[in-house]
């Protein structure tokens, strides 16, 4: 009869801590659910705020390069200040058409909004190959001018 009664009591014990666990079970379970939006909410933020670092690195880095070209206009209008006539009324109008680029490039940049991961990456590709390309026809324009 003891024997029966320490039965009963141990599968008792066993079916009450077998309940427990199970809701302990769960219990563990949403909270590493919680745990895990929580560390998603922060990765996003990190990542958002990588994405505008980013974005205002770019642009401080090709308002850098249309300044350069800003100079180089203004020196290489000095510069050809002293040719002749013919040659002055060539230069510069192409070199009007090289500043009005440039002032392009710098209005798409000021006036470009922040708005997705993609719709960024895919501006500063373009941009960046415009801005080549623009620093290239400055080139092949002083070299030509020398």
């Amino acid at each position: 009869m003891i024997f029966s009664i320490v039965i009963t009591g141990v599968i008792a014990a066993t079916m009450l801590s077998g309940c427990q666990s199970s809701g302990t079970k769960v219990g563990n379970a949403e909270q590493n659910v919680q745990d895990a939006k929580d560390k998603v909410v922060v990765a996003q933020k990190e990542l958002d705020q990588a994405i505008k670092d980013s974005i205002q690195q770019f642009r401080q880095e090709e308002a850098d390069r249309i300044s350069a070209n800003e100079k180089s206009i203004a020196e290489f209008r000095a510069k050809i200040a002293t040719e002749t006539q013919e040659i002055r009324a060539k230069n510069e109008q192409k070199l009007a058409e090289l500043e009005q680029q440039n002032r392009d490039m710098k209005t798409r940049l000021e006036q470009f909004k922040e708005d997705t991961k993609d719709n960024w990456d895919a501006f500063r590709f373009k941009f960046k190959h415009d801005m080549d390309n623009l620093g290239q026809a400055f080139k092949a324009f002083v070299v030509k001018g020398k």
